[in-house]
């Protein structure tokens, strides 16, 4: 039996329900488990597709044409300065790398003079030196075209002449590079600017000769979500313990509806119970109450103890002569031998020759005759 009062009432007589709504409870826990474990749900998220890169670097190289501190005929590549009287034509190399060797590829070069005061500017020139339909080999396009820095320094000259005083005068390398992959179409941007002196020549920006662009499509698509390991885990634990106490309940030995409300009101009133023995000839009358309740309700009206006497299954309070009572067993005299358990054993047959019981003992005494009951 459960030591629980609240649950052995609860429990009894419906043992066998409350097991089986519970074993439903755990299959149906289990089975919503198993189904969120295999059907996780779905989310749309973005995905890039048809990705692309597309990237376009510039160097440049200038052949030495007279004596001084190279020799005639040295080709110097990337040089952070190039002298004017030795070197007197650029080389730009544009080199631009494409998905595949279908791409189609043209590369401009142009100088750009420009005039600005405050960093604004308010005259500008350009001048296309070369577009080149590059050749695609590997993935890579590939063009040249050698600028004649030399006139662009006089060009140069006439323009400060004419702005002197007015505003500075700068010269800007810019390779394009114009593209369209099959996909993709678009253009990069490299520039620097170029400056310019009587004796030499430099790009100021050569380390920055270089862009790079990445082309992707965008989708919607459906991405399958991990199942929800905390709810599986939760229903799951929910079916075990379900299971479990369908089992702890149906196992239980049947428990009695009153003697499991008995129980609750003894729990209960626990502080106003003794326990106790209360002998047969206790007062002159005896009053049977009809519930336990009833029986505490009268101890505290009288400022009385109830004592139980778990030999007779008695609950009672002595008042004077009265004694308040409340058995299992019925009326006070059913009370006076205690209930015997012979099992499931078969009498024997009767002795024909014993004699019946009030030829063998003689008239039983009265039951309110406490002296005849001490002499028998």
């Amino acid at each position: 039996m459960i030591d629980n009062p609240r649950v052995n009432l609860a429990v009894a007589g419906r043992a066998r329900t409350i097991a089986i709504l519970l074993a439903v409870i755990g299959v149906l826990a289990l089975a919503s488990a198993g189904w969120v474990a295999a059907t996780p749900g779905t989310s749309t998220t973005t995905e890039d597709v048809d990705r692309e890169t597309v990237a376009t670097e510039v160097t440049t190289s200038a052949t030495v044409l007279e004596d001084g501190p190279w020799e005639v005929g040295t080709e110097l590549e990337d040089n952070p300065v190039y002298t004017l009287p030795e070197t007197p034509e650029l080389t730009i190399t544009a080199e631009t790398d494409v998905p595949s060797d279908e791409a189609e590829v043209e590369h401009e070069v142009r100088l750009r003079h420009e005039a600005d005061r405050d960093e604004a500017v308010f005259w500008e020139e350009s001048v296309l030196e070369e577009r080149t339909a590059a050749t695609v080999e590997d993935g890579v396009a590939r063009s040249e075209t050698t600028v004649d820095i030399e006139g662009r320094y006089e060009e140069r000259a006439e323009i400060e002449a004419e702005f002197d005083g007015v505003g500075t005068v700068r010269t800007v390398l810019e390779v394009v590079a114009v593209y369209d992959t099959g996909t993709y179409a678009d253009e990069q941007v490299v520039s620097s600017p170029l400056e310019l002196t009587e004796g030499a020549y430099w790009l100021e920006d050569d380390e920055e000769l270089a862009a790079s662009t990445e082309h992707s499509d965008t989708v919607q698509v459906a991405v399958q979500d991990s199942p929800n390991v905390t709810l599986v885990a939760g229903l799951a634990a929910i079916g075990l313990l379900s299971f479990a106490g369908a089992g702890f309940v149906y196992s239980r030995e049947p428990i009695d509806r009153e003697s499991a409300r008995r129980d609750l009101h003894r729990h209960r009133y626990a502080e106003w119970i003794s326990e106790g023995s209360i002998p047969m000839w206790v007062g002159d009358y005896h009053l049977e109450l009809d519930t336990l309740e009833d029986v505490v309700d009268v101890a505290i009206d009288t400022n009385a103890r109830v004592v139980h006497d778990r030999q007779r299954g008695l609950f009672a309070v002595v008042d004077d002569n009265v004694v308040y009572y409340h058995s299992e067993r019925g009326q006070w005299e059913k009370t006076a031998w205690p209930e015997l358990d012979l099992g499931d054993e078969t009498p024997a047959p009767a002795d024909e020759t014993a004699l019946p019981p009030e030829e063998s003992f003689g008239e039983l005494p009265d039951p309110d005759d406490d002296d005849a009951w001490e002499r028998i």
